[in-house]
């Protein structure tokens, strides 16, 4: 469906961005992957994409909160493979205290990484796009860029902005054959999640089982984590010829959290 495509997916080298690149890899597209972490480990995720479906596979170390380094890494991947058709806008951190603590520096961090960098992204892919008159760009978003939770001031601010932002460039853009849409995905199972579990099994004398359910999964009614595989799966579908009238749209998978 994507060959002769290319994707850049940021933070993208594990969990719900790996996940993005494997499943646009497995239709076709060569991939740009980006993030940090253990360089071999690297290596071995971008060498197994390639293995496994067939296409070329580049990393990029871009930070994410240096806009002229997300500028670059636009340059090169087109440059590398002649196009930028597809972005992902998937880089975020998390920090969590009340509001009268929150450190300054997370902050900016974390508006940085999780907003800034997705404007920087796409302002330096849109021209491209523009003059193929072809474009799809996904941002992953949240459950908490429509609903609140405690102590999250910056994440919740970032993907409430990360939701207008979607709506802004996807007006903007309507007419050239580019679609922006934003996935707003609940708890997803990924190995972050899973390290949680045994510290919070000890802090609050919980099995396994009842820290997944009543502290983890208690916003979503389904009690049951969104698969990373799930999550890239719409994004898939985003980038089909099928999606072509979906854009400015902000799309739940969070087993039911938001609709409450």
């Amino acid at each position: 469906m994507l060959k002769g495509k290319t994707a850049l997916v940021t933070g993208s080298t594990s969990g719900i961005g790996l996940g993005y690149a494997r499943a646009l890899a497995a239709e076709g597209a060569n991939i740009t992957i980006n993030g940090f972490g253990d360089a071999a480990a690297i290596e071995t995720e971008r060498t197994r994409i390639e293995k496994d479906f067939g296409v070329r596979a580049f990393y990029s170390p871009a930070d994410m909160t240096k806009p002229e380094e997300i500028a670059e890494m636009v340059r090169k991947t087109e440059q590398t493979f002649g196009s930028l058709d597809i972005l992902i806008n998937n880089a975020g951190i998390q920090f969590v205290s009340p509001i009268e603590e929150f450190p300054i520096d997370k902050w900016n961090q974390i508006i940085a990484i999780n907003l800034s960098a997705a404007f920087h992204a796409i302002r330096a892919a849109v021209p491209g796009m523009k003059k193929r008159k072809w474009g799809r760009i996904i941002s992953t978003a949240s459950a908490h860029s429509l609903v609140a939770s405690p102590f999250k001031a910056a994440y919740v601010s970032a993907k409430h902005g990360i939701a207008g932002l979607t709506k802004t460039v996807a007006l903007e853009l309507a007419t050239f054959g580019i679609t922006v849409n934003c996935i707003s995905p609940g708890y997803v199972w990924t190995p972050l999640v899973e390290k949680q579990i045994p510290d919070t099994m000890k802090a609050r004398n919980m099995t396994a089982d009842q820290v997944k359910r009543d502290v983890l999964l208690a916003a979503q009614p389904t009690k049951e984590f969104v698969t990373v595989e799930e999550v890239a799966a719409l994004a898939v579908y985003l980038c089909s010829d099928a999606a072509k009238a979906i854009t400015g749209a902000n799309l739940s998978i969070d087993g039911g959290w938001t609709a409450a």
